[in-house]
């Protein structure tokens, strides 16, 4: 028998970059911000920022929980949970 409900289970967290210019995220719960220098995005396993240069979001599935990136990417980086302090977030969006 099939039961669904609203709440999806928690899926699994997956990136796989591509030369510097194409990144595939799975596991993507919701985009904070973005913009061509960086994207912030909460994750099943915490909130993932991405940095580089000329970034695009070239596909956005939040039901599937997946997220495509091209561009230069810089540094992949995850934050570490229950920081309010703005930190690296601050230094990145100013």
């Amino acid at each position: 028998m099939n039961d669904f409900s609203n709440s999806m289970p928690q899926m699994g967290h997956r990136l796989e970059l591509i030369g510097r210019e194409q990144l595939t995220v799975s596991g993507v719960e919701d985009v904070e911000r973005f913009d061509e220098t960086g994207i912030v995005m909460s994750t099943g396993v915490g909130t993932l920022v991405i940095t580089g240069e000329d970034l695009h979001i070239g596909k956005l599935s939040l039901d599937g929980g997946e997220l495509h990136v091209d561009g230069r990417i810089d540094a992949i980086s995850y934050e570490e949970g229950g920081q309010e302090q703005g930190g690296f977030f601050r230094r990145l969006f100013g």
